[in-house]
């Protein structure tokens, strides 16, 4: 599955932003999807990952409760809605897919992830 991220972009502290990952090439909905981040000299961090129906997510603790992912099986696309940014969530945020029967804490490492994306980068000004 090829995997293409958009919709970064440069916002002030306490903005919105919408990041879609659009996939293509074999039937996404026996993918899961999940979205990273990488900051300037630091490692890739899980964000945020949706399982293959959409029934189940899991979150990094540092956007619980800002950031939510959702998905569109039809429109073979996922979507990170990230809500009242920080500075902090400043990074290139990347999305990539597995076709592992669900997530779980596993799927917060980068290993667990086949197929990823080009990255999308994400700047909040304070």
């Amino acid at each position: 599955v090829q995997l293409q991220a958009s919709g970064g972009g440069l916002v002030q502290a306490g903005d919105s932003l919408r990041l879609s990952c659009a996939a293509s090439g074999r039937t996404f909905s026996n993918y899961n999807v999940g979205w990273f981040r990488q900051a300037p000299g630091k490692e890739r961090e899980f964000v945020a990952a949706v399982s293959r129906g959409g029934g189940s997510t899991i979150y990094a603790d540092s956007v619980k409760g800002r950031f939510t992912i959702s998905r569109d099986n039809a429109k073979n696309m996922v979507y990170l809605q990230m809500n009242d940014l920080k500075p902090e969530d400043t990074a290139v945020y990347y999305c990539a897919a597995n076709p592992q029967y669900r997530i779980d804490w596993y799927s917060r490492g980068v290993s667990s992830w086949d197929y990823w994306g080009q990255g999308t980068l994400v700047t909040v000004s304070s």
